[in-house]
C-alpha cells in the first residue's frame, strides 16, 4: 500500500513515482515521450471516484501508446520519457494553468475526485505529477543538449468519439514549428500504409502542443506529435510493427533534413 503523506493544508504530498527515464545507450540526437502512458491513479485519491471500466479506458491513458513509444526510443537509440500517473490525476501535456490538465469531465464522464478543488489541492497536483514530469524531461534535455536534434511525442486516440468514427489513423501534430512534421509528410512512405494527416484528429488548437513547444521549440528541437488510432497498437506485436514503421520514416525524413536543413 502507498505510504500516505499530508501536509499542514490536508493535501497529499506523496504520489509515488510520477515519471519513468529510460536512458539511452549512448549520447542520444533524439528523445521520445509519451505523456499518458500510464492508468494509475495513487491510492490516496481513491480512483477518483471512478469505477474500474473508466479507470482502463482511453480517457485515463493512451492505450498501446508506450510500447510503441518503447521500441521507437529503442531503434533511435533514444531516451524515453514516460508518465507513471494518470492523465486524469493530471496531464502532462497540459501546463498548470489550463483547466484541462486537471479535467472536471473527460468525454462523457464525470470525474467526481476533480470537481471542485481548492487551490492547494491543485497545487497539490502540479507539485506530485507535472513538476517531476516536466523537471526530468528537463533535466535530460540539458544532460544531451550538445547531441539532441529531435523531440517526438507518442499518444493514440479512439475508434469512435462521441459516436462519431474516426477514418484517420496516423495523426502527425505540430504547435509552433511546423518543420519536422512537414517533412515528415513530404516523406510518406508509398504506397501509404496508412490513412496519415496532418492536425487530425486534435491540433494545437486543442491544447495539445505543450510539450512540444515548451520542450521542443523552446530548445531549438526539431519536434512532432504522433498519434496512432489504438486499434492499431493492441497488441506487442502491432506495437513493434507501428514501430518499425516509423522509425524507417522518422529516420529518412530527419536524415533529408540534416542535408537540406528544410523539407524537399
Amino acid at each position: 500500500m502507498e505510504s500516505l503523506q499530508i501536509d499542514q493544508a490536508g493535501q497529499v504530498t506523496d504520489f509515488g513515482e510520477a515519471v519513468h527515464v529510460t536512458p539511452a545507450a549512448q549520447e542520444p540526437y533524439a528523445i521520445v515521450v509519451c505523456e499518458h502512458a500510464s492508468n494509475r491513479v495513487p491510492e490516496p485519491l481513491e480512483g477518483l471516484g471512478l469505477e474500474r471500466d473508466v479507470l482502463i479506458s482511453h480517457v485515463a491513458w493512451d492505450p498501446g501508446a508506450l510500447g510503441v513509444a518503447r521500441h521507437v526510443a529503442q531503434h533511435l537509440g533514444a531516451v524515453l520519457v514516460s508518465g507513471a500517473i494518470s492523465r486524469l490525476v493530471y496531464d502532462c501535456n497540459r501546463p498548470p494553468e489550463a483547466a484541462s490538465a486537471i479535467p472536471e469531465t473527460s468525454e462523457i464522464y464525470d470525474i467526481p475526485g476533480n470537481q471542485g478543488l481548492s487551490a492547494e489541492a491543485r497545487a497539490a497536483r502540479i507539485a506530485n505529477v507535472y513538476a517531476p514530469f516536466s523537471n526530468a524531461l528537463t533535466s535530460e534535455l540539458r544532460k544531451y543538449a550538445g547531441t539532441l536534434e529531435l523531440l517526438v511525442t507518442v499518444h493514440s486516440f479512439t475508434q469512435v468519439f462521441h459516436g462519431q468514427p474516426r477514418h484517420v489513423e496516423l495523426g502527425l501534430l505540430h504547435g509552433r514549428d511546423v518543420e519536422f512534421c512537414h517533412a515528415m509528410m513530404a516523406h510518406l512512405p508509398t504506397p501509404p500504409r496508412y490513412d496519415t494527416r496532418i492536425n487530425e484528429p486534435y491540433s494545437a488548437a486543442d491544447g495539445v502542443a505543450h510539450t512540444l513547444d515548451l520542450h521542443g521549440c523552446d530548445n531549438g528541437l526539431w519536434n512532432v506529435m504522433i498519434e496512432i488510432r489504438n486499434d492499431l497498437i493492441r497488441t506487442a506485436d502491432q506495437q513493434a510493427k507501428m514501430a518499425a514503421y516509423l522509425v524507417e520514416w522518422i529516420t529518412a525524413t530527419l536524415q533529408d533534413l540534416r542535408q537540406t536543413g528544410s523539407a524537399s
